[in-house]
Formats: C-alpha cells, sequence, structure tokens
C-alpha cells in the first residue's frame, strides 16, 4: 500500500469519477475524507471503502461557499493529497447563458479549487511534500459546442494546475491534473443527454468507447502517489485518444 500513513481529501467525492477516486485511494491505504453537497452520497462512498477494509470520513460542505471551503480546510487538517474534483456541467449555447448559471460554474470549477488550494498548498510545503490533483477536462482542450463557459473553466484551471506547480514545487508539493474524456457519470449523463452520450461514444474518439470513472480514477492515483515523483505541473488527458484528433 504506497499511501499509507497519508490523508487524502477528494471534492465531489459522493459519486462518479470522485467516488471512484476515493476508493482507489483507500484501497492504496490512505485515509479518504470525501466532500460534497450530498451527505446520502458521500455516505455511500464512505460504506464502500469501509467495506473493502478502507478508512474514511464524509464532510457535507457547499463547496461555492467560501466559509464553507474555509471550514472544511480547518476540518480537514493535515492533508498529504488533495483533488480538486467537483464541479458543474452547465452545457448550454453561448447566447442562452444566463449570468447566475454562468457565475455558479466558475464559483464551482475555479473559485473552489482555488481557495481549497490556498489553504492546504502551504501546510504541504510547510512539510515538504504534498500532490494536489485537479479534474479538469477535455473542453479545456478541444472546443466543444454549447460548452463554452464550462471550458473556459477547466481552461482556467488547467492554467491554475501550472501555476501551483511553478510556485509550491521549491517546497516538494506537486500538481497536476486530468482531462476526462466522455467517462459514464450520472452527472455527465443528464447534463448532456443520454442520447447524444451514448453517440458521443460510439465516434467521439479511436477507441470508439466511453470512459469509466475508475479508469479516471487511476490516472489520479498515479499522480497522487509516489510513482510520479517527478512529474508536476501537466495536464493528462484520459480521454480514448479524443484530443488525438485535433
Amino acid at each position: 500500500m504506497e499511501l499509507q500513513n497519508q490523508t487524502a481529501l477528494v471534492t465531489g467525492g459522493g459519486s462518479g469519477i470522485g467516488r471512484a477516486t476515493a476508493l482507489a485511494l483507500a484501497r492504496e491505504g490512505a485515509f479518504v475524507i470525501v466532500a460534497g453537497r450530498s451527505a446520502g452520497h458521500l455516505a455511500e462512498t464512505v460504506a464502500g471503502i469501509e467495506a473493502a477494509g478502507g478508512r474514511a470520513r464524509a464532510v457535507p460542505a457547499d463547496l461555492n461557499d467560501l466559509d464553507a471551503l474555509r471550514r472544511l480546510a480547518d476540518g480537514a487538517g493535515d492533508v498529504d493529497i488533495l483533488v480538486n474534483n467537483a464541479g458543474v456541467y452547465p452545457f448550454m449555447p453561448t447566447p442562452k447563458q444566463d449570468l447566475e448559471s454562468f457565475m455558479r460554474v466558475f464559483d464551482t470549477n475555479v473559485r473552489g479549487p482555488f481557495f481549497l488550494t490556498a489553504a492546504l498548498a502551504p501546510r504541504m510545503g510547510a512539510k515538504g511534500s504534498g500532490s494536489i490533483v485537479n479534474v479538469s477536462s477535455v473542453a479545456a482542450l478541444q472546443g466543444i459546442p454549447d460548452a463554452a463557459a464550462y471550458g473556459a473553466t477547466k481552461a482556467a484551471l488547467d492554467a491554475l494546475t501550472r501555476s501551483w506547480a511553478a510556485e509550491f514545487g521549491g517546497r516538494g508539493v506537486r500538481v497536476n491534473s486530468v482531462a476526462p474524456g466522455n467517462t459514464r457519470t450520472e452527472n455527465v449523463v443528464k447534463a448532456l443527454g443520454a442520447e447524444m452520450f451514448e453517440e458521443w461514444g460510439r465516434t467521439g474518439n479511436p477507441l470508439g468507447r466511453l470512459g469509466r470513472p475508475e479508469e479516471v480514477a487511476e490516472a489520479i492515483l498515479f499522480l497522487a502517489s509516489p510513482r510520479s515523483s517527478y512529474i508536476t505541473g501537466v495536464t493528462l488527458p484520459v480521454d480514448g485518444g479524443y484530443v488525438a484528433r485535433g
């Protein structure tokens, strides 16, 4: 178990990629704190971890609320691994994007990770080690219709990844991101519609299938672990070759 005696904080840990990541980190020995809005979903994640012999704690929190973010950071204590996974997906044509939904996607996808990292990265640096993994998207790397605001937030997260890698690297903190492609999660299927999503799975990448949350989680585990000790500041697509098509 390569993450024995380490503590990981995973936001958006109640479902999809977040849940799969929490399970993967716990499997390698980490104590995992899962945060998100749904106490019920978080409890299911914790139950799954404990059933497999791992250790975890759920912290319900609205990551759009800066006070809640500060309480989460303070309560998490000495964190070795941070996975900024929580995100929203307001896919819609640009002319129909209202200010409320525009601000919500930036608050969740950019402001939340920014201030959580601002609170936790210095603590990692003080002890000389730590790993932060941001969950981006191929929407940051390729133009996707009706995803302008969403793609902009993920491009911002990739820029933060590089900036933080430069800022905190001298103190032993690595910062990377993963860019999932079409991954079968309940929230994304709901946002895009089942028919469109299945079509993307068949035609949207060279492998000709949808990704699984567990496949993204394995990439996050790699970037969080000592196996990637000389990797920082990169965005790793986990997309079945989607961005390879250009």
